[in-house]
């Protein structure tokens, strides 16, 4: 019998302090993806040359309104990931069932071979 040498893994470097993170986050580009809203199709085509931009009021309003799709978005997605869980536990609750089933097949197929 041969002995194998144990591996020593290193340890886990320390969690970073608050202070840290912060620093990190600070540092970090405003364009960062990790800090963008993914971007959403935009419906009109802006103001027409020469025409004034949008008022204040309209482009609060604009917002409040990619707000609510942005949100309607998240829980339609939060709905289907539901969905999709409940008919992956359907599913690995069959292959339970078959699993046990094979199992049992093989229990009988080994007793009436010896």
């Amino acid at each position: 019998m041969s002995s194998k040498a144990k591996r020593v893994l290193p340890t886990r470097p320390e969690p970073p302090s608050v202070e840290q993170i912060l620093a990190d986050v600070r540092g970090t580009h405003p364009a960062d993806p990790v800090f963008l809203l993914p971007a959403e199709p935009r419906r009109d085509h802006g103001p027409s040359p020469g025409s004034p931009g949008p008022t204040r009021q309209e482009a609060a309003a604009e917002e409040r309104e990619r707000l609510y799709r942005q949100s309607r978005s998240y829980v339609e997605m939060n709905q289907r990931l539901q969905e999709s869980r409940e008919r992956l536990r359907e599913r690995c609750q069959e292959l339970r069932r078959a699993g046990a089933a094979l199992e049992r097949g093989i229990s009988e197929m080994r007793q009436k071979a010896f």
